[in-house]
């Protein structure tokens, strides 16, 4: 009963350690899709949680008696650690999804659209394609890597349980959102303005020549020029969507290090 007694006593402690990594798989970008069984998803965070807690002080390896009561506030601010990293560093993702939505629907493609499962909802075809680079560059340049190192630098700051649910990142979060539709924005840019050069040159053509059909003519068209225009700019968009996954995953590390 002894042993039995000193092997319970880890238990909270180290439930509070699962808390925190579960809240990364809650928000965190590709961690959190649907496309990772929820049981690989369950184990991943067990066996994480088994590698951290040994290394942890033993003072963080100890709790009073809680009751059930004192335990689900700990446990909420546990789940705010790894959610907060993990919303933080989706913005940059999230937000390629966005920006393709409004080049679709300057380009007339906002009838195309799909059952996107991972949010539950209609997607636009462009903005799948944008969320799918963006995802694809967060995992390039060792995002993923980077968030659990970040997480795992907590526990040097802050021990299970200590850490309230007033302290999460409003200002941070905020911040990233705004620059986020700033990011969305320049991506998109080039094919509103190609596709808003082509209104005005159809709207000059049928005031002009009326016998043009320029409905047909028109849709046609600016799918075409958004299409090259997105093409011609992949570069430079990757380019912006990149140094926003570095600028945002260095601001996470930060935001955890100051815990």
């Amino acid at each position: 009963m002894t042993g039995l007694a000193h092997i319970l006593a880890h238990v909270l402690p180290f439930g509070l350690v699962v808390a925190r990594l579960a809240g990364l798989f809650i928000a965190a970008p590709l961690l959190s899709s649907i496309g990772v069984p929820m049981r690989a998803k369950a184990l991943l965070v067990l066996a994480l949680s088994a590698a951290i807690y040994p290394v942890l002080p033993a003072s963080a390896q100890t709790l009073g008696d809680l009751s059930l009561l004192d335990l689900l506030p700990l446990a909420a601010g546990e789940i705010l650690v790894g959610g907060a990293l993990g919303a933080l560093a989706a913005v940059p993702v999230l937000v390629m999804d966005s920006a393709g939505v409004i080049g679709g629907q300057m380009m007339g493609m906002g009838l195309a659209r799909v059952y996107n499962p991972e949010m539950d909802g209609d997607a636009d075809v462009l903005g799948q394609m944008l969320f799918l680079l963006a995802g694809g560059a967060f995992v390039a340049m060792g995002g993923v890597e980077q968030l659990f190192l970040a997480l795992t630098g907590t526990f040097d700051h802050i021990a299970p349980g200590g850490i309230s649910i007033t302290q999460a990142p409003l200002v941070g979060l905020v911040a990233l959102l705004g620059s986020g539709c700033e990011l969305a924005i320049r991506v998109s840019m080039p094919i509103m303005g190609s596709v808003m050069l082509l209104v005005v040159v159809f709207g000059a053509i049928g005031k002009t020549m009326p016998q043009i059909n320029i409905m047909s003519v028109g849709f046609t068209a600016k799918v075409l020029a958004g299409i090259t225009m997105m093409a011609l700019g992949t570069a430079a968009a990757g380019s912006a969507i990149g140094d926003a996954i570095h600028e945002t995953v260095r601001d996470v590390c930060v935001w955890a290090a100051g815990l």
